[in-house]
């Protein structure tokens, strides 16, 4: 599957950050360019919890954007 604009919502604003929250019943979000139409949206160090596979067996990940070059978004699971 790919991406959907409306299942990625803001959890909280502040200070030039956002937490999101996303949820799909895709397996993985991790895929090169999978945030891509988010570009505008999604910035460097923001923070997405992802649901992912809700369908399936579902996994809760947190993962922090560390690129947006305005084209392409690189995200990586938060440690």
């Amino acid at each position: 599957m790919a991406f959907i604009a409306s299942d990625l919502s803001v959890l909280a604003y502040a200070n030039n950050f956002t937490l999101w929250h996303y949820t799909t019943t895709d397996s993985s979000v991790t895929a090169g360019g999978y945030f891509n139409k988010a570009v505008d949206m999604l910035r460097v160090n923001d923070l997405i919890i992802a649901n992912v596979d809700t369908d399936g067996t579902p996994d809760t990940t947190f993962y922090v954007v560390t690129s947006n070059n305005g084209t392409t978004v690189v995200i990586a699971a938060y440690s």
